[in-house]
């Protein structure tokens, strides 16, 4: 009998939301084959099986929370499909030996002799010491994951179990202890609660903290996009047989931001403790909607990218995301952000901060306007408001202004920044 447990999913992702389980007990799999939908706080993952047999039970139902190396069910590489765990009922034989090595701890036995007796009932491979350790800490020895190669679990694996429980419950103490403040308010007339999923949960956590960290603030300008407008209309035919992908008006900005990014370079910068990092490289992150919230991809050196390789990569990052198939490197290590809320309508907003990116550039809705010209002349011209936030904790307000500024110059005379790119 094996445990199905959450494995190590990155770095910055220790838990996580049981979103769909994609077998059920009694069901044969594969090693390899997909068992558990994972949601975690950035895109949802699949939990693989490491073993080839049958699931017995499942222990974690849909919707609930679980952390890094906890048992959700529980697998029979011996058994036939159809068997669960009611047709197992040898698994529970009296733990007639399990007597036996606690009898023997106190004693300095050949190492020959402690292996041979550090096998228990339940199939924990374990010393002796650590046996002895987890009665005391009450830990079950079946949940920690050892760090011995040959799966054998030594007392400061149960050491690092017993902390890693005293930091969830201490978490579990902070969250309750916070419960109280949020009292529902009970409806007199009908209403329905939805729980939030982990990744708007992140979203809502994320916002509320940048705004109570950072000092932001957002500059608007606006934009003539006729310029734009006509040489799309005169290339994107041409564009499109030559490149295999359409002349959107994305490129366009995203190669604009990065040309001001490289006059205003503090505004490619992040703090760190009380260090600025300015990045050499241009790794802009381009906002996404979909169902479950937005997510904001990274186009990676998009300074190296031409217009056509800037559209390609924005074009499937975006299927990715609305088809839920995002990686955590898809998603981590953007330099400076986009969101263009004008595809929904919206004709000034202004974003909030993509922490720890110190810019964030919002594009909105084109709307014919009348605008007066140079010569004094009125003439109808499609126009776009632009929102720049930024943390004026090292971005200066000026350097702000002029950013957009620039940015501005270049969108409307946009036959040299296609040649430059």
């Amino acid at each position: 009998m094996q445990d199905i447990k959450i494995p190590e999913l990155a770095e910055s992702i220790t838990d996580g939301t049981i979103a769909e389980w994609l077998v059920k007990e009694g069901e044969k799999v594969e090693k390899g084959d997909p068992l558990i939908e994972l949601e975690t706080d950035k895109v949802n993952v699949e939990v693989n099986s490491e073993f080839t047999g049958v699931i017995t039970e499942i222990l974690t139902p849909e919707g609930e929370d679980v952390t890094v190396g906890d048992v959700v069910g529980k697998l029979d590489e011996n058994a036939e499909a159809g068997a669960t765990s009611t047709s197992e009922p040898k698994q529970e034989k009296a733990p007639v030996k399990e007597e036996a090595p606690a009898a023997k701890e106190e004693t300095d036995a050949a190492p020959e002799v402690v292996e041979s007796e550090e096998a228990g009932t339940n199939g924990v491979i374990a010393t002796p010491a650590a046996r002895k350790r987890a009665r005391e800490l009450n830990i079950d020895l079946s949940s920690i994951s050892p760090v011995d190669p040959l799966g054998r679990v030594r007392p400061e694996d149960v050491e690092r179990a017993a902390q890693q429980q005293i930091a969830a419950a201490e978490k579990a103490q902070k969250q309750a202890e916070a419960a109280p403040k949020q009292e529902k308010m009970e409806f007199t007339k009908p209403v329905e609660r939805v729980k939030m999923t982990r990744r708007r949960q992140t979203i809502a956590r994320n916002l509320v903290n940048v705004q109570q960290e950072a000092a932001m603030l957002t500059t608007f300008n606006e934009i003539d996009m006729s310029a734009i407008m006509k040489l799309r209309a005169e290339r994107k035919d041409k564009f499109l047989k030559k490149n295999g992908v359409k002349l959107g008006f994305m490129s366009f900005f995203t190669k604009a931001v990065v040309g001001a990014l490289k006059e205003f370079p503090l505004l490619n910068a992040e703090i760190q403790d009380n260090e600025l990092v300015i990045k050499k490289f241009y790794d802009i992150g381009i906002a996404v909607s979909t169902e479950e919230g937005l997510v904001v991809p990274v186009v990676r050196d998009a300074d190296r990218l031409d217009f056509a390789g800037v559209e390609r990569e924005i074009m499937n990052l975006g299927i990715k995301a609305r088809e839920n198939k995002l990686s955590l490197s898809d998603l981590q290590g953007g330099t400076f952000s986009i969101t263009n809320g004008g595809i929904f309508g919206s004709m000034l907003s202004t974003p909030i901060l993509n922490a720890p990116q110190v810019g964030i550039l919002g594009m909105h809705n084109i709307v014919k306007r009348a605008v007066v010209m140079p010569d004094d002349t009125i003439e109808v011209r499609p126009m776009m408001y632009l929102a720049l936030s930024y943390d004026h904790r090292i971005v200066d307000g000026k350097d702000a202004v002029q950013f957009l500024v620039r940015i501005k110059q270049m969108l409307e005379d946009p036959y040299d920044l296609l040649l430059e790119g």
